[in-house]
């Protein structure tokens, strides 16, 4: 599996920006994905995960009420939708993957990820 995560850029204060995640190689909808971002100097954060078939949804509490995750089969690409952003948000964003799985659950724990893409910069001014 491989992931190209794009959307990324500079914004304002109160701006807003969408990140998408295209999957390639298996099979889209077997895998949870999820978005994670690390700011310099910080480790690396969960932001948002979606489980394989869009049934599970969780949020970091940072980022709840202000963004939305979603996935789209058949383009097979992951999104992460994120309003009202905050200078706080500024961190490179990195897609993930997770292994094929039957449930319907997604992971906030990086570990259990195993691709990533190459990770988007987003940068938001005061």
């Amino acid at each position: 599996v491989q992931l190209q995560a794009s959307g990324g850029g500079l914004v304002q204060t109160g701006g807003s920006l969408r990140l998408s995640c295209v999957g390639t190689g298996g099979v889209f909808s077997s895998y949870p994905m999820g978005w994670f971002r690390q700011a310099p100097g910080n480790e690396r954060e969960f932001v948002a995960v979606i489980s394989r078939l869009s049934g599970t949804r969780y949020y970091s509490d940072s980022v709840r009420g202000r963004s939305t995750i979603s996935r789209d089969s058949a383009k097979k690409t992951m999104y992460l939708q994120m309003d009202n952003l905050k200078p706080e948000d500024s961190a490179v964003y990195y897609c993930a993957a997770g292994r094929p799985t039957s449930g319907a659950t997604a992971s906030k724990r990086g570990r259990d990820y195993i691709y990533w893409g190459q990770g988007t910069q987003v940068t938001v001014s005061s």
